[in-house]
Formats: C-alpha cells, sequence, structure tokens
C-alpha cells in the first residue's frame, strides 16, 4: 500500500501529536505513525455514534441488509487489497491472510441473509388465549463497543461489527495499533457501500485507556484478547450492568485415536498448530496419542513440521509467516527455554530464523513437558506444539480437560469413535478429523469457549442477537374484560383453570 493511501486511511483518526510507530514485522522497517487517542476523544465518539443511531435504529432491517450485499460485493472486489494489508501488518502467509479474508467476506452475506428473519416481530404463546396477544421485538441495545486485537483484524472485525451494525446499532471499535489500517481500510468499504460513516468509529490508543473508556460509556461490549483482560472487562461492564460477550484464550488439545492414520494425524496436526504461526485462539497446542505409536508419531510430526515452507511471500508458496512483533517472539521463546529446562525435548524446529526477519521462527515440537513448565497450562500462541502420550483413552480426555480453559478440541481417528469423545471434552467447539477449520469456518456454528475461555458466542443467529434486547408487547383484545378486583375471579377463576387443563 502505498504511503498516499495509507494516509488517506488514517486522516479518518484525529490528528494527535501522541503517534506510535507502526512496524512491518516481516522486515522490522517502519510502515507509518499511528495518532494516539485521548479520552475526551474516545467520549466524543461515542457521543457522535449515539446521535446517529438513532436514525439507524428507524431503518429497516432490509435496508441494513442491502447495505451488507453491497459491501460483500466490494470485499470481494477488494480481496487482492485486504490480503497485501493483512500480510503488511501482520506478516502472515498469503494462505492464512486469504483463509481470515474468505472468512470476513462471507460474515457480509451471512447476517444480510439471516437478519430480516431474526430480527423481525416474533408471535409468542400468549398466557391467556383469545383474550390476549403477546409478540417480542429484538431492539438494538444502542451504541456497542468492539474491542478487536492484532492476530485476525479483518475476521474479528467483520464477525462483530457487521452483526452489530445490522441489528441497529452504531459501533465503537477500538483496532490495536500494529493492525489499525486493516480496519480502517474495512471501514473504508462500508462507507462505500452506503452504511453512514458515523455509525462506525475506529479508535485507536493506549489498550488500557481507551478500553476502559469504550466499556465505560457504551451500551454493550464485545472483547475478544486475552483471559486476563476479559476479566477486567467484565467487572467493568458488570458495574454499569451492561451486557458483554468475550472471546478469550485457549489450550486447545488434539487426541489422536487408536487406528487413526498417523500420516494423516500428524498433517491435521500442524495445520491445527501452525496456521498463522499459531497465533490464533483455538489453535492447537497439546496432542495426545496413545504410547503405543507415540514414537512412531513423533517421527511423522517431526518430519512433516521441518518440511514447512517459512517466510515472506505474496503468492501461496509459503507454509508460515512471520510472528507479529517482537514481544510474541520474546514471549513464546521464553515458553520453550523453560520448558527445556525443566526436561522438554524439542524433536523439530526450535530455531530463530534471523536470516528471514527479525521474527520468524521455525515451526516447534516438543514432547515431555513437565508439569512445572509454564508451557504445560499457559496459552503460548505461537508455532509450538507440545506431543504427549497416552495409555488408556479415558486418560487422554481427562488430561485435555486438565486445563483452565474451554476453547477449541479436536479428535482424530474414526469417525463414530471420535463423536463419543468430542461428547466428553469441555470445549465451546470440537473438530473431528481437523484441527479448527471444520467449525471456525461454519458462519452458523456458534464460536465461543467454556470456563476462562469466555463468555457468549459470536456467529449463527446468536451473534446477531446478543447486540438486541428483546422486548415483549402484550395485548389485551379486549372481548372479554380481564379481572381488576378480588371479586372478578369468582367468574374468571374456573375459567382459568379450565384452560389450564386444556393446555397441559
Amino acid at each position: 500500500m502505498s504511503e498516499t493511501s495509507i494516509q488517506a486511511l488514517v486522516a479518518h483518526l484525529p490528528a494527535n501529536p501522541d503517534t506510535v510507530p507502526v512496524m512491518n514485522p516481516a522486515n522490522g522497517k517502519k510502515i507509518y505513525d499511528l495518532p494516539q487517542m485521548s479520552v475526551a476523544q474516545v467520549e466524543s465518539a461515542i457521543a457522535a455514534a449515539r446521535v446517529a443511531q438513532r436514525d439507524w435504529a428507524k431503518t429497516s432491517v432490509a435496508e441494513r441488509s442491502k447495505l451488507l450485499v453491497e459491501l460483500h460485493a466490494l470485499l470481494l472486489e477488494d480481496e487482492t487489497k485486504l490480503l497485501d494489508l493483512l500480510q503488511l501488518e501482520t506478516a502472515k502467509s498469503r494462505a492464512h491472510a486469504f483463509e481470515e479474508t474468505a472468512g470476513a467476506i462471507a460474515s457480509a452475506s451471512y447476517y444480510a441473509r439471516i437478519a430480516p428473519k431474526y430480527l423481525s416481530r416474533r408471535k409468542t404463546k400468549p398466557g391467556v388465549p383469545v383474550l390476549t396477544r403477546t409478540y417480542v421485538d429484538q431492539v438494538p441495545v444502542g451504541v456497542v463497543g468492539i474491542i478487536t486485537p492484532w492476530n485476525y483484524p479483518l475476521a474479528l472485525t467483520m464477525l462483530d461489527v457487521l452483526p452489530a451494525l445490522i441489528a441497529g446499532n452504531a459501533v465503537i471499535q477500538k483496532a490495536d495499533n500494529q493492525t489499525a489500517l486493516t480496519v480502517l481500510f474495512a471501514r473504508h468499504l462500508a462507507i462505500e457501500a452506503g452504511i453512514p460513516a458515523e455509525l462506525w468509529t475506529v479508535v485507536v490508543g493506549d489498550g488500557e485507556t481507551v478500553g476502559n473508556a469504550i466499556t465505560d460509556n457504551v451500551d454493550y461490549v464485545a472483547f475478544t484478547g486475552s483471559t486476563a483482560t476479559g476479566r477486567k472487562v467484565a467487572e467493568r461492564a458488570a458495574r454499569r450492568l451492561i451486557g458483554c460477550s468475550l472471546e478469550l484464550g485457549g489450550k486447545n488439545p488434539l487426541i489422536v485415536l487408536e487406528g487413526a492414520n498417523i500420516k494423516r494425524a500428524a498433517e491435521i496436526a500442524i495445520a491445527g498448530a501452525f496456521g498463522s504461526a499459531g497465533q490464533l485462539c483455538v489453535s492447537i497446542e497439546r496432542v495426545y496419542v496413545p504410547n503405543r505409536i507415540k514414537d512412531e508419531f513423533l517421527a511423522e510430526i517431526a518430519k512433516r513440521t521441518q518440511s514447512l515452507t517459512v517466510g515472506r511471500s505474496n503468492d501461496f508458496s509459503m507454509d508460515i509467516g512471520s510472528l507479529t512483533g517482537y514481544n510474541q517472539l520474546q514471549r513464546m521463546m521464553g515458553f520453550i527455554d523453560d520448558a527445556v529446562s525443566t526436561g522438554a525435548t524439542v524433536v523439530a524446529g526450535g530455531k530463530q530464523l534471523t536470516e528471514t526477519g527479525p521474527y520468524f521462527y521455525s515451526p516447534t515440537v516438543i514432547t515431555n513437558v513437565n508439569q512445572n513448565a509454564r508451557m504445560y497450562r499457559q496459552e503460548v500462541f505461537g508455532p509450538v506444539v507440545d506431543v504427549e502420550g497416552y495409555e488408556d483413552l479415558d486418560d487422554a480426555i481427562k488430561m485435555a480437560n486438565d486445563t483452565d480453559y474451554g476453547l477449541n478440541a479436536s479428535v482424530v481417528g474414526p469417525e463414530r469413535e471420535a463423536i463419543k469423545v468430542a461428547e466428553k471434552l469441555n470445549a465451546g467447539s470440537v473438530n473431528i478429523n481437523e484441527g479448527f477449520r471444520a467449525t471456525f469456518a461454519s458462519m452458523e456454528t456458534p464460536m465461543g469457549g467454556f470456563k476462562s475461555s469466555g463468555q457468549g458466542r459470536r456467529n449463527g443467529p446468536g451473534g446477531l442477537l446478543r447486540f438486541t434486547e428483546a422486548k415483549a408487547i402484550g395485548v389485551a383484545r379486549g372481548a372479554i374484560k380481564l379481572p381488576s378486583r378480588a371479586k372478578d375471579y369468582n367468574r374468571m377463576a374456573p375459567l382459568m383453570r379450565m384452560m389450564l387443563k386444556r393446555l397441559k
């Protein structure tokens, strides 16, 4: 993207003397300087969004759906620009950028299609048939705050912003500094599609300062990020009695069953573990295989891991890109060093690829991780997978569930048995003979976690309805006057008893 194009996107942000340099992770060079917003500027943006939302809520769902259909067309038209931007800011491979872009584009058509059905007035069964009618309207909550991370800036933006908008809300979105351009370009396309600019405002700045300003002033907050920060967001939202949805961390297991094809299982494991260089909340971090085949599996997964191509490319020639920054690299290497110091063995990888770029790291397979190692329980969020053995299947299930998290899990093996195992795993999504894409790619399938992996769900009808309030409307038809005095029940009580018997 040219410097002129970058400045045109950044021009939508308030001009501020305080800026931060945004670096290209692939080569360590500065892309541009990003202005940082103050609390007062965030509050002003929310106030303007609140005014714009009142008129937006009066538009029909059919009108809003048409705008999302137009946005879908524009996203397809500018797919190459979106891929280039994602790679510029995240340094992920072209293949993983494509997966993200495809999901983002699909969200526009999906919500355009289902919104008229799920946002229309719904008739409910009245408590007093014949004498009353009851309905439910789904009304917008008002202004929605959306806080998105750097790892999937386009997909996570569209999966939260578009359902919030089509439900009749205005959106204040905090983009991560590292990936603000991707978010700003998505917003630019939405405005081109006809969505009023004031309805979707992007804010940037210090995470805690800007994030708190959003949570303290909006009517609902959707947060994606770490569990530690998610707890703070939930506590802050609870004090104001506003709703929130939280998609947080994971320590996602994969169980290989007896009878599984070892080569296929190893390929599924590396695809599930190393997507976007492991910087994905649903990526596989732990693999459990029968002790009987552990050595054979380790040899197979090591061979396949070592065959992966790592580097920079604007085509599909590279399997894995870079980590997205210095902090990510240091954090991941710290996990590996700690595990090795407590007895773990690196089977493949374990090397920084400085000749390729500042934050490239070889995909890594490790085994015999000690329970005292930080990696044993904490989310690594990098291209590292831990392979351990199990004696019987109950042990494997127990180890898979022995975590504070519960976001994603996977089972590889004969389908019928794998489904039975899936039913026993404590995770918001379980993929059979896949790492995460079977559920992750489905717009109709709810996405979210158990336990410390969050609350609420994105995607599916629930991903839309979370941005609404249910308003009940009851109508007394006047055929027979409902009782208002105690004596009226002399006549009404026998009738009600008869009706209750009939409706049992």
